[in-house]
């Protein structure tokens, strides 16, 4: 999965709760390919009305929210289906990190685990951040995971974050890939030479 360090970028406010991976990624798309890119299907059902054509009051299709590599959300995002189609739609569209108040569980670590940075901060320094995005690509929000920081203008909030998830973001690094890091000592375990082909 990519390096997630730190970046700058805009952030586009959807202040809803309960957003489900249904509304994030509609049924009917999860038998596209990830290869094919997912970014056309991301909030299909919202950013488009029946005949295709984009629906200009939604947030992501407003013009200084294009771009924004920041979603800003409501309480329990995510939460529904376990489809990490959800996950891969919001990264091909774009987007880095989501923050909100509190997300559903298996979308959380589905997030953590493909390189999309799921940050809890309380609803209070959510609502401010929202203010901070009404001024659409005009206003830049920096995160840096190293620190676990947040910052836009003057105002900076911490997160938390697993230290082993962090580690494994800061690096690029997914499951597998942590494991055959790994290859040597599990090798030594198991008392054999292992197969030349992981080496």
């Amino acid at each position: 999965m990519q390096r997630f360090e730190s970046f700058c970028g805009s952030a586009a406010p959807l202040p809803r709760d309960n957003i489900d991976t249904d509304q994030i990624v509609p049924a009917r798309f999860l038998a596209r390919r990830r290869a094919d890119g997912l970014e056309a299907a991301l909030f299909h059902d919202q950013r488009f009305d029946k005949t295709g054509t984009l629906v200009e009051s939604f947030a992501l299709n407003r013009p200084e929210h294009r771009g924004a590599q920041i979603l800003l959300a409501g309480n329990n995002f995510g939460c529904g289906s376990s489809r990490e189609h959800a996950v891969y739609a919001l990264l091909d569209y774009g987007f880095r990190a989501v923050v909100a108040p509190s997300f559903g569980a298996i979308f959380f670590q589905n997030s953590l685990l493909n390189g999309l940075l799921p940050i809890v901060l309380p609803q209070r320094d959510v609502n401010v951040l929202l203010v901070a995005a009404a001024g659409g690509t005009a206003n830049s929000f920096y995160i840096s995971l190293e620190r676990q920081t947040i910052t836009t203008g003057a105002t900076s909030f911490t997160f938390d974050i697993d230290p082993f998830r962090k580690e494994c973001m800061l690096l690029g690094l997914d499951d597998i890939d942590f494991t055959l890091r790994q290859l040597d000592a599990i090798i030594a375990y198991e008392g054999g030479s292992g197969d030349p082909s992981l080496s």
